[in-house]
């Protein structure tokens, strides 16, 4: 997850270059050159001494027709990325575990459909049957592991195991949604999964894999990585900005697989993709399994298959996966019908694989590709229209906070230089589209404003493109806490699902959350009993028959509805 700096002799990186990198089997013919000239630009950013950088391999009818590293795989010592270099590859890796599950599934050693505590007993029973298919389609409910780890006091240097991430499931006493209701990732079905091979195979995930998919198809520069002080040749370091400047070394140190930690390279996932045509490895059966959605229990259809995502882009259907894991970055996509695939694997945090993939196909597929319609397209039905636009006052009057009980979040909308926006990440802006109909900026959502009342509106509602029905979130009253008032949730409280405490503190009038490595956080209050943290998310205070603060209910992203109770004053 970290970076650093260094250049090699520069006679050194063109040789390297010239030597490893290059057009596969693509001819030299003009049109070619024309192309692979195009396909350097767009990785032009990394192409230089001095920085971190891609891997990338273009995929046509099961041959690489073009393949080049840009930038440094080591900074320090100066070494350059080619074709062969090895990346942690993150959740590009949930294709390769589900696969390992559906071929024992072939083989009749399990059911896609049997309980999981049927082999891993240290999930508690949360009086709802989860399956190993809920676990492949993330629709178990389960807390994400990361997600965990991290409210638990865990930073991203310690040195996680997959032990460490079964004491943490043993712990939890709730699921975040019925199994089945809802489809929200879970990195933590991905290790079970890992686990479950292993049981059932009698061989670890990284010994199945090998033997079973990795040999078989040719793929020698690749392995589940179950050991982080494991020496690899090639393997690429990665790299993030440091605060101040400058970049930091960010490499994962995981001793955990399944939802993550495959090394491989561009040349390798050439092969793994040709295996979706000529089906060497798994055959027809297994093959095709791999690309079947899930389905909620109210019959709507995911885009998720098999650690696979199922859509399109611009016109065209597409299959793929995508990962990041500290400063890696990764990105495999093909165009089935097209017979073109693109696999991008990156070292740098701030470098964005998907979109340079696609970037890619753009120039391959141009005469293909549809020019994209708005993404708003597909939910403005779902709102009325109106040519009328809010003024400054209408605008002002939507301010304030809207929860969603559903899904135990608040938003805040803030109007400010005559803009309103949500805090939701670094700040999404709300632009008009109508008096009570707004655009997010940079997102495929329109939010409605309705049931005006006392100044403001009653409900906020988020249409997202793709979802049925909204989200609906109600208006509620902004908290104004006094100092004193503030005093009454000071205190420390316990989570036992985490094994960790939190002490709330009152400086200067605020509250502040404190916890184990970490500095101190403010929290704002959103409404009567609730705040919100910026790296936490929501805090939901309860208090018992007396009245008086007895614990609080954390709900951030991947993890909803966590206890915490209070210890004694």
């Amino acid at each position: 997850m970290k970076f650093r700096i260094t250049i090699f002799a520069l006679l050194a990186l063109f040789s390297t270059a010239s030597a490893q990198n290059g057009p596969g089997k693509q001819s030299d013919e003009p049109s070619n050159k024309l192309l692979n000239g195009k396909v350097d630009q767009v990785f032009a950013q990394f192409d230089k001494p001095d920085s971190p950088g891609c891997a990338l391999a273009v995929i046509k009818e099961g041959q690489i027709i073009y393949k080049r590293g840009y930038g440094m795989s080591n900074l320090e010592y100066g070494i350059p990325i080619s074709p062969s270099s090895i990346f942690h590859i993150a959740s590009i890796s949930k294709e390769f575990t589900a696969m390992s599950i559906v071929m024992l599934a072939n083989q009749g050693k399990l059911s896609l459909d049997d309980d999981v505590r049927k082999y891993v007993s240290e999930v508690p029973d949360f009086g709802e049957r989860v399956t190993i298919r809920h676990l492949i389609h993330h629709t178990s409910g389960l807390r994400d592991q990361w997600s965990v780890l991290d409210l638990a006091g865990w930073r991203e240097d310690d040195v996680i195991t997959e032990r460490d991430i079964l004491d943490l499931v043993s712990r939890q006493k709730a699921l975040n949604f019925k199994p089945g209701e809802e489809h929200l990732y879970s990195n933590t079905g991905y290790t079970l999964l890992a686990i479950i091979v292993k049981r059932v195979s009698g061989k670890s995930l990284r010994e199945f894999a090998d033997e079973n998919i990795f040999k078989p198809l040719g793929m020698t520069r690749t392995h589940f990585h179950d050991d982080h002080t494991m020496i690899v040749k090639d393997r690429t370091s990665a790299y993030q900005p440091r605060k101040g400047g400058g970049l930091r070394v960010s490499i994962p140190v995981f001793d955990t697989y399944g939802a993550t930690s495959l090394f491989t390279t561009v040349e390798d996932m050439a092969k793994w993709d040709q295996n979706f045509v000529d089906k060497k490895v798994g055959g027809e059966a297994v093959m095709a399994q791999m690309l079947t959605p899930g389905v909620l229990n109210n019959g709507k259809k995911l885009t998720y298959a098999f650690g696979l995502a199922v859509g399109d882009y611009k016109g065209l259907k597409t299959v793929g996966h995508g990962g990041a894991d500290a400063g890696y970055r990764s990105d495999f996509i093909r165009f089935p019908d097209q017979r073109f695939s693109f696999v991008c694997l990156c070292n740098f945090s701030r470098s964005n694989p998907g979109v340079l993939t696609r970037r890619v196909a753009e120039i391959y597929l141009a005469d293909q590709l549809k020019a994209e319609q708005p993404k708003v397209k597909a939910i403005t039905a779902a709102v009325p229209s109106t040519a009328e636009k809010p003024s400054e006052q209408e605008l002002a009057s939507k301010v304030g906070s809207y929860y969603a009980r559903q899904r135990e979040e608040t938003i805040r909308l803030e109007f400010k230089d005559g803009k309103l926006t949500a805090n939701v990440g670094p700040g999404l802006q709300l632009m008009p589209v109508g008096k009570d109909r707004f655009q997010v900026v940079g997102a495929p959502i329109q939010v409605a404003f309705e049931g005006a009342s006392n100044g403001h509106p009653q409900r906020m509602l988020a249409f997202a493109e793709g979802e049925k029905e909204p989200i609906a979130y109600a208006y509620v009253e902004s908290a104004k806490p006094t100092p004193a008032q503030l005093a009454d949730y000071a205190g420390t409280y316990y989570s036992d699902e985490l094994d960790t405490r939190y002490t709330v503190v009152l400086k200067d009038d605020k509250l502040f959350i404190r916890r184990r490595k970490f500095e101190d956080t403010a929290l704002t209050p959103t409404f009567t009993d609730a705040f919100s943290n910026s790296d936490l998310g929501g805090l939901k205070f309860m208090r018992d028959s007396a009245k008086r603060v007895s614990g609080f209910e954390l709900t951030a992203g991947r993890v909803r509805h966590l206890q915490f109770s209070r210890e004694s004053r």
